[in-house]
């Protein structure tokens, strides 16, 4: 079983940075590939970054390829995610995920956080 527990939300201006951190319980978490995914009011949940077990691997949505950047830490059990350049349209609910059952990249999570609140204003 993994708990993940997310941080790092607010209220930021366009053209600033957040850091999201995602804090997991269980040993096993270094197995795990990880992830962030994010919902907008009225839009459906969609992916936006994953890293790999060992955290040398990362993938990304085109929408915040070159601004956002994944990593973790398995030493802490905790799986980051830097974003930089914030746009109004990346406000949204943002989650941890973790899938049990990949090394590589998160395909269907089998745990979620609770969720985290980024809001970017313009």
């Amino acid at each position: 079983q993994v708990q993940l527990v997310e941080s790092g939300g607010g209220l930021v201006q366009a053209g600033g940075s957040l850091r999201l951190s995602c804090a997991a319980s269980g040993r096993t978490f270094s197995n795990y590939a990880m992830g962030w995914f994010r919902q907008a009011p009225g839009k459906e949940r969609e992916f936006v970054a994953s890293v790999s077990w060992t955290g040398r691997s990362t993938y990304y949505a085109d929408s915040v390829k070159g601004r956002f950047t994944i990593s973790r830490d398995n030493a802490k059990n905790t799986v980051y995610l830097q974003m930089n350049s914030l746009k109004p349209e990346d406000t949204a609910v943002y989650y941890c995920a973790a899938d049990a059952t990949a090394k590589q990249r998160v395909g269907v999570p089998n745990y979620w956080g609770q969720g985290t609140q980024v809001t970017v204003s313009s």
